[in-house]
């Protein structure tokens, strides 16, 4: 039996891990709402937005919320891999081999998710690429990282719609290979947001000024990328490949999303980390929860609607279905408590330390992070 110290000391070991210096509250509060905005935009009927409806916002989750997620996906990058100063050597291929099979696993988790049938384009395919496509550029400065993502942001979407006019997407075996290649998040596009992300997380994320300047760099771009798609409207009424290549449309992966969607994405992340300076950050503490458990977060939603739809409907795919189930609140709420009761009796999510633990037994520990996670 453990005695009293024992007892007493677990639950301080397991806040010091979530609360304590090694961690970014911040990071873990924009994770949480990127995870809650994911399920929004699975689970409930979002009008269109109109500026003067109040009852159209909640429409900012769809596909902003997978774009924040996939910054986000950067700045853990960068974070294990040295934060502000990148790891060399054979510290940096130790890391370069832990990314490439924690890539390997989620594709493999991914696809799994895909074959329950759930229709919604699950992200974590995607995912997987792009932290294989990240190896490059893990030696790289933020000046170097910002640079070569603003250079794709501004150059892939106008061959995007080339991309995906291929005729190998209508072909046999194209709707499966474009579930593989998590195609509704086109990595040839998406790439530009992993590597902000990794911009971001070379900086200091600790300071000040570093946070106030990502929430002012980021509201720059979505107002230049949102009024660049409003500016244009008339130029692309009558053309296709300049509506496809100018839009901010949600997935569209078109210059508008990408610069305007984008740059929201970043500023959420700097409003995260300034709102978790102040006290709000022990209100925050079930959306920390449930952001610092992503993987698992996001896998447990659609198991659950996987297995409520088959359940109830007799069908994983039936989307108006489910959605007539009402089932985004009692979810959401379930998502909360368990991860926030889970973080402290338990610790850290177990998809993300059953991932750790192959990583750690094919590859060996990782012998080079930041301290801040």
């Amino acid at each position: 039996m453990a005695s009293a110290p024992e007892l007493t000391s677990r639950p301080r070991r397991l806040w010091a891990r979530f609360d304590g210096p090694g961690r970014l509250a911040g990071v873990d509060l924009a994770r949480g709402l990127a995870v809650l905005g994911m399920l929004a935009a699975h689970l409930l009927d979002i009008e269109d937005f109109v500026p003067r409806d109040p009852s159209s916002w909640l429409d900012v989750v769809n596909g902003r919320s997978s774009i924040l997620f996939a910054v986000l996906a950067g700045v853990s990058i960068s974070l294990v891999t040295g934060g502000t100063r990148p790891i060399e050597g054979s510290r940096r291929a130790r890391a370069s081999a832990r990314l490439a099979l924690r890539g390997g696993l989620l594709w493999a988790i991914g696809i799994l998710l895909v074959l329950t049938g759930v229709p919604v384009y699950v992200i974590l395919p995607a995912y997987a690429l792009l932290f294989a496509l990240s190896l490059p550029f893990l030696g790289m400065r933020p000046r170097s990282l910002f640079l070569t993502a603003g250079a794709l942001a501004l150059v892939m979407p106008w061959i995007q719609p080339v991309l995906d006019a291929a005729p190998i997407w209508s072909g046999r075996g194209g709707d499966e290979l474009a579930s593989a290649l998590g195609w509704h998040y086109p990595f040839t596009v998406w790439i530009a947001f992993l590597l902000a992300g990794m911009g971001l997380g070379r900086l200091d994320l600790r300071l000040l000024p570093e946070q106030a300047l990502i929430v002012l760099a980021g509201s720059a771009l979505a107002l230049a990328g949102y009024g660049l798609a409003l500016a244009t409207v008339p130029l692309t009424t009558r053309n296709p490949y300049l509506a496809a290549v100018l839009t901010a449309e949600a997935h569209s992966s078109g210059l508008g999303e990408v610069i305007g969607s984008g740059g929201f994405a970043i500023a959420v992340i700097g409003l995260c980390l300034l709102l978790c300076r102040t006290p709000l950050r022990w209100l925050a503490v079930p959306l920390r929860a449930v952001g610092s458990m992503p993987l698992t977060a996001y896998v447990v939603q659609l198991l659950v609607w996987a297995v409520v739809a088959l359940a109830v409907l007799g069908d994983t795919s039936d989307l108006w279905g489910i959605r007539a189930l009402d089932l985004f609140g009692p979810l959401t709420l379930g998502l909360v408590v368990g991860c926030t009761v889970w973080v402290l009796t338990v610790g850290r999510g177990p998809l993300e330390t059953a991932i750790d633990a192959v990583v750690r037994v094919v590859v060996g520990r990782d012998a080079g992070t930041s301290p801040v996670r």
